[in-house]
């Protein structure tokens, strides 16, 4: 797998140009830029989180954790993060752990931290764990319109 098929779909229907970055597999946000050669903030790293009322997806830099409390703040929830196993259900075209920071794809509620629409460029998991996806910074809001922004993490 390169692309998932959900994936592929959703960047190409918003008209985004793109270049996939193949690498060695790897298991893990800092793996996978180490892998790439790329650097780990310009990584768009999508983490599940989960309550009772279901789950939603928070977009922040790789090199980054999600802020429970900025979460909290925003939702007016307490959210937690989802298991491997929970996150996976939801990307059905994706490799376990190889989750697309593109949350609307996949009809998640979505939220974005703002750092990531200052950079040049940036990474996405494409839904396997041997390629990214680059991007013009400038796309990617046209990728997450109509998801809240704000800060939502703090740094590793």
């Amino acid at each position: 797998m390169t692309l998932a098929t959900t994936v592929k779909t959703y960047i190409e229907g918003r008209g985004v140009a793109y270049e996939v970055i193949p690498h060695p597999v790897s298991g893990s946000s800092h793996e996978t830029a180490d892998a790439a050669h790329v650097d780990e903030a310009h990584i768009a790293k999508g983490v599940v989180l989960k309550d009772h009322a279901g789950a939603v997806m928070v977009v922040i830099p790789a090199n980054a954790w999600v802020d429970l409390s900025a979460i909290r703040k925003e939702l007016d929830r307490e959210m937690g993060l989802a298991d491997e196993e929970d996150a996976a259900g939801y990307f059905p075209d994706c490799d376990p752990g190889a989750i697309p920071p593109l949350g609307p794809a996949y009809g998640m509620q979505t939220l974005v931290d703002k750092a990531l629409f200052a950079l040049g460029y940036v990474y996405l998991e494409s839904g396997d764990h041997r390629s990214l996806i680059k991007i013009a910074g400038e796309a990617l809001p046209d990728l997450l319109s109509g998801v809240r922004r704000g800060y939502f993490c703090e740094p590793a």
